[in-house]
């Protein structure tokens, strides 16, 4: 089982959120022993302002086994084309082309989604499977 990782479920345990950090290590924790977790470029770059450097950012995806993948063509076409579908419905700007793009990532290289945004996701992208955490307090 591979499991596509979100940015926001990562900085709710690299931040220590109060509001969901005990869910999202839940959820990780069992992604984590279900499979493999990766990660997109977009995710990385969303991340990246929260380490004081790149090294110490690859080394904590490293040591949690997070591995880096790339977004394909395909995926990034797919991406564009649910994008121009969402805003062509009326959608607002609220979510814009990283978003899409993490999506059709997991769509195109994993078998699930971990993240909080479920709705979007489930929205937009109907096939794709989503994992998500539990809120707590």
């Amino acid at each position: 089982m591979i499991t596509s990782v979100d940015t926001s479920v990562l900085l709710d345990v690299f931040t220590a959120d109060p509001k969901h950090l005990s869910g999202s290590q839940s959820a990780l924790r069992r992604a984590i022993n279900e499979g493999a977790l990766i990660v997109c470029g977009v995710v990385v770059a969303e991340l990246r302002p929260w380490f004081p450097s790149n090294k110490f950012l690859v080394d904590t995806l490293k040591r949690l086994e997070i591995a880096y993948s790339p977004i394909t063509l395909d995926a990034s076409l797919h991406a564009g084309e649910v994008w121009r579908r969402y805003r062509r419905a009326g959608g607002p700007r609220e979510h814009l082309i990283p978003d899409f793009l993490i999506a059709a990532h997991a769509y195109d290289t994993a078998d699930r989604l971990l993240t909080r945004d479920r709705g979007f996701y489930r929205k937009w992208f109907k096939q794709l499977k989503i994992l998500s955490p539990q809120a707590t307090r």
